[in-house]
């Protein structure tokens, strides 16, 4: 019989590989992590505008019948578990049918929106618009807000 030859190649990673891929894998997470942290916290403030604005409808079946609505229950409004208190701050409409609607965010809202208020206002004449006021917290964007609900200063 002839001497065989017995291949013992290595299979597998060297060390030098292992640590680039984990070198790799820190940088892609250094760079995404703060991606999805603005991610979310830009939805949450837009889910926040559409949730009071969905009470706007409530508001004017009121104003049309001669009532004020006065506090979140007055509107339908069943609560949110992005709101300070889960509730409302205010809802103020007076006889001539201008007012607002605030709602503070808290509660289980990102860390970079936690105390930013949407306001929505009506006036007289019907029309509504939106505006968000920054949280007081150092990690607010004003990115956060939707386009068509500007910060105020």
């Amino acid at each position: 019989m002839k001497n065989m030859k017995i291949n013992h190649a290595q299979k597998g990673f060297t060390l030098i590989e292992l640590m680039i891929v984990v070198a790799i894998i820190g940088i892609l997470a250094a760079i995404a992590i703060p991606q999805y942290q603005d991610y979310i916290a830009r939805s949450q403030v837009t889910r926040v505008v559409g949730e009071i604005s969905a009470l706007k409808t409530s508001a004017e079946e009121q104003l049309m019948r001669g009532q004020e609505p006065s506090g979140a229950g007055s509107l339908g409004f069943t609560g949110s578990d992005l709101l300070t208190g889960s509730d409302l701050e205010s809802v103020n409409f007076n006889s001539t049918g201008d007012g607002t609607i605030v709602a503070e965010l808290g509660n289980n809202a990102s860390s970079a929106v936690d105390g930013a208020k949407v306001t929505l206002t009506r006036t007289t004449a019907g029309a509504w618009s939106c505006e968000v006021t920054a949280a007081s917290g150092g990690g607010w964007d004003n990115s956060y807000a939707p386009s068509g609900c500007p910060v105020s200063p």
